[in-house]
């Protein structure tokens, strides 16, 4: 079974790039929509580290070098487990990566506004089958009939389509989050928007007199206020302990409603307000 945890971003969430071009360090993105994301590594590396049972932790996330080379520990592990690791063991549980649900965007004429596309819906909605045959087309919104202001994008009132059940795709987990002006735009002018949207900031490095030449560079991130989620379950190895590996990771999410995740975790970036989906 697919089970998805919702992330509600209380901070700027630097994910981290493949790549640097020039003074731009970017974050990671989608191959395929060149939209952000956040990697599944992240995600698991982070859950990973917030495990204190060692035993617990590799049977949720499977070993890594260090329980591998502790003789001990191995010994430890197959008296608790019944099981003898190897290089090839798995963990019991698979993180997917973090998409993206709803972005806030600002608008002249309603503050925020936030946004989405039919994309992004039918994306979410294959974890919602109810929702599939729901997917609204591109300008519908609960917004009234005036005209809408969106960075340098202008959409007239009689564009707007009436969209009377936009709450069924909120998270029921999230709906309490301010969430009330949306939007949902065409595949190509939404994704145009997001990137336009980016939390941005400017660094210069500084010595003891003046900025230093070429010492400035520009980072992205994704803005606070954005909804997104992963899924997550338990894997086809995780042969009799499946149950106790679901109610495990289960747990650990209610343990740990806030999480810091991404890059820059001393600048306070990365705060994310979890919650894990009700079936």
């Amino acid at each position: 079974m697919v089970n998805s945890v919702y992330l509600y971003l209380l901070a700027p969430l630097h994910t981290g790039g493949t790549t640097q071009e020039g003074n731009l360090l970017g974050i990671a993105r989608e191959s395929h929509t060149n939209l952000p994301y956040i990697p599944s590594s992240t995600l698991r590396g982070k859950l990973r580290s917030l495990v204190s049972d060692r035993v617990t932790r590799v049977q949720l996330f499977g070993p890594d070098l260090k329980d591998l080379e502790n003789a001990s520990f191995l010994d430890d592990y197959e008296v608790e487990t019944d099981r003898r690791l190897n290089q090839l063991t798995q963990g019991d549980v698979w993180v997917g990566d973090g998409s993206i649900l709803w972005v806030p965007v600002p608008s002249l004429s309603h503050g925020v506004i936030w946004i989405t596309c039919p994309m992004l819906l039918r994306r979410w909605a294959r974890f919602e089958p109810k929702l599939l045959s729901k997917i609204p087309e591109g300008y519908a919104s609960n917004l009234k009939s005036s005209n809408v202001y969106l960075k340098d994008a202008i959409i007239k009132s009689n564009e707007l389509k009436n969209w009377p059940n936009w709450k069924e795709f909120l998270p029921p987990e999230v709906s309490a989050s301010g969430i009330e002006k949306v939007l949902v735009l065409p595949d190509q002018h939404c994704m145009t928007l997001i990137q336009m949207s980016l939390w941005r900031q400017v660094k210069i490095k500084l010595d003891d007199s003046k900025s230093v030449d070429g010492g400035f560079r520009y980072e992205e991130a994704i803005p606070p206020d954005t909804l997104m989620y992963f899924t997550w379950g338990i894997t086809s190895q995780a042969n009799g302990t499946a149950d106790k590996s679901d109610q495990a990771f289960k747990e650990l999410l209610k343990n740990h409603e806030l999480l810091q995740i991404g890059g820059q975790e001393s600048l306070g970036r990365g705060f994310v307000q979890q919650c894990l989906a009700t079936k």
